[in-house]
């Protein structure tokens, strides 16, 4: 399984005709790539970052898919739409997912995932881009399943979670930064960010054993994007 992650930076007097392009035209017209779907499309909520920022998740069978994908856009079956909704976009920067071992998803069945628009409220999720310090990408990898994840774990059974890990990335080689880990929460009480964002951590998250300690010995920075998934996005 890969995954296509593509940031799109839409023209905000377009956003609404991108999103029906996206609905209408692309959702289809990717399901008709052998191996392809278009898994989940999200915006990033306002006053959390740039203006008009579109992410989708496209699911590929494997490179082969991806292939026929690329070749349909530069100058197959869906070279026209592409051009049309670059009239819609600034611009749109794209990278080749895989999961980690420790993910909580490994496979998704391809014929499970919608090929029509689906209807349900919106849900938040937190997306987390990680750069782990030079030669320790590995050392991450692992501990980042026997730690960080172990300890959400714990947290959700205490029923005191903020978030949920759902899915967690590596980029694939040759695809965006070698050094970047990406992890899909979803907000299980998003009655709580407000508390995140009016009051430092708390000190007992911060102690040595914690992963925001220990994680220090392994990365620095990170960034995280509050994103929202739009009401027809087949995967919500």
């Amino acid at each position: 399984m890969l995954i296509l992650h593509e940031t799109h930076t839409v023209a905000g007097r377009h956003e609404d005709a991108f999103d029906t392009c996206l609905r209408d035209e692309w959702l289809p017209g990717v399901a008709s790539i052998d191996g392809a779907r278009l898994l989940a499309v999200l915006k990033q909520a306002h006053g959390s970052g740039p203006s008009y920022q579109v992410i989708t998740l496209t699911l590929l069978r494997d490179a082969s898919s991806y292939g026929a994908l690329a070749a349909a856009v530069d100058g197959g079956s869906l070279h026209g739409l592409t051009l049309a909704l670059d009239d819609l976009r600034h611009d749109v920067v794209g990278k080749l997912l895989l999961p980690l071992p420790w993910s909580p998803v490994q496979e998704v069945e391809l014929e499970a995932v919608p090929t029509e628009p689906a209807r349900h409220s919106p849900s938040l999720f937190m997306e987390d881009t990680v750069h782990p310090h030079e030669g320790l990408l590995e050392r991450y990898v692992e501990e980042s399943g026997s730690h960080y994840a172990a300890e959400m774990a714990q947290r959700q059974r205490e029923k005191a979670a903020l978030l949920t890990v759902e899915a967690a990335f590596r980029t694939a080689a040759g695809s965006g930064r070698r050094r970047e880990i990406v992890l899909w929460q979803r907000i299980v009480r998003p009655d709580r960010l407000e508390m995140l964002l009016r009051s430092e951590v708390p000190e007992r998250f911060r102690r040595p054993g914690t992963w925001m300690h220990d994680a220090l010995a392994l990365r620095d920075q990170w960034e995280s994007r509050l994103l929202r998934t739009v009401s027809w996005s087949p995967l919500y």
